[in-house]
């Protein structure tokens, strides 16, 4: 049992190279006839979508490579995001793409319908082209009529404008949609996971294990809310590799340590790398301050709840496992050596394969 996770801890590594949670943000503006949409997306999320945008595969958007993937840009990305008003099609075009800050990627267009548009259904057939569990947050404009909600999977289109006369709806915002984004990016997020495992491999009392849990749920908090509310945060480049490399270290030790006994000491500084991971998204699509408070308690929340589940399945299971004789003999140096081996492999592909 401690090989096969051993095997299976060393193959996830190669697709966790970075902290994608599959999110993004769009405004969408009624303006006569037209519909004007401006989305930003994460650059590695839009590079998936359209190749063309890195075509010689270095990591960077170029200029040229900008204005060489404009046809793929509307094909990918504009023509899969539907405007029908008045149940007529409302033909879309491609005006501006340009990077943003951060990591952040922002396409402008205009969809064009045949009379002045009343009220208009945007749908989303894009997102099958971005990641699994993709969350696309919305907000839309027609004169006094305002727009919040947030676009997945199960709701893939959103209503904006009325009729005139009618009154203009409230404004919604679906904020537990970012709860589930927070679970989802813990549940996928492999390299936190065997952070965290590596963490109670070794065991200890209960009371050891809550304080490491705590340590590291306190310190990630602190760095998430710092990156997302924009006060300060390291660029990816440097936080992906020394999140890989916590992981490595975590491995290492569990050779020289016989519990997890006064390991908060070391969970907490490596808490705050990890939080810095957690807000690479939030901080590529900019939302706007007044959404990022919200968003940023509820992710968190999300992944703390993830968290707690992972190790309400863990936990137990370990402490089955510590009880045989050959899993304290073997099994936990098996385990550690393949979260060694796991964290160099995310080092060394973040390091060479990294923008």
């Amino acid at each position: 049992m401690a090989l096969l996770f051993g095997l299976v801890a060393v193959a996830l590594a190669a697709p966790a190279e970075a902290h994608e949670v599959g999110l993004s943000r769009g405004t969408y503006t009624i303006e006569g006839d037209r519909l004007a949409a401006e989305l930003v997306v994460s650059r590695r999320e839009i590079a998936a979508a359209v190749p063309q945008l890195d075509a010689d595969q270095d990591g960077h958007f170029s200029e040229p490579e900008l204005t060489a993937a404009r046809p793929a840009l509307q094909k990918a990305i504009v023509d899969r995001i539907g405007v029908r008003s008045d149940d007529a099609p409302c033909p879309g075009a491609l005006t501006a793409a340009l990077l943003a800050e951060e990591d952040g990627f922002v396409l402008r267009a205009t969809y064009t319908c045949p009379a002045p548009i009343a009220r208009a259904k945007i749908d989303f057939p894009l997102l099958d082209a971005l990641s699994q569990g993709h969350r696309h947050i919305a907000r839309g404009a027609g004169g006094v009529h305002v727009v919040e909600t947030v676009i997945s999977r199960s709701q893939r289109s959103f209503e904006l404008g009325a009729p005139p006369g009618a009154a203009p709806p409230p404004a919604k915002t679906d904020h537990l949609s970012m709860l589930e984004l927070g679970v989802e990016h813990i549940l996928t997020g492999y390299d936190h996971l065997v952070f965290l495992l590596g963490l109670v491999l070794v065991g200890g009392r209960w009371r050891s294990l809550l304080w490491v849990v705590t340590a590291f749920t306190l310190a990630h908090s602190i760095t998430l809310g710092l990156a997302a509310l924009g006060v300060w945060a390291p660029r990816s480049s440097i936080i992906e590799p020394a999140i890989a490399l916590s992981i490595a270290y975590v491995g290492v030790e569990n050779f020289f340590v016989k519990n997890a006994e006064k390991r908060w000491r070391i969970t907490f500084p490596f808490g705050l790398i990890h939080g810095f991971g957690f807000a690479g998204a939030l901080r590529e699509v900019a939302l706007p301050k007044a959404d990022v408070p919200a968003a940023l308690f509820l992710f968190n929340a999300g992944v703390e709840l993830g968290q707690l589940a992972v190790l309400a399945i863990t936990l137990p299971i370990l402490a089955l496992l510590r009880k045989q004789p050959w899993f304290e003999k073997y099994g936990i140096r098996i385990a550690s050596g393949a979260i060694v081996v796991a964290g160099l492999v995310w080092f060394f592909t973040r390091v060479l394969g990294g923008p």
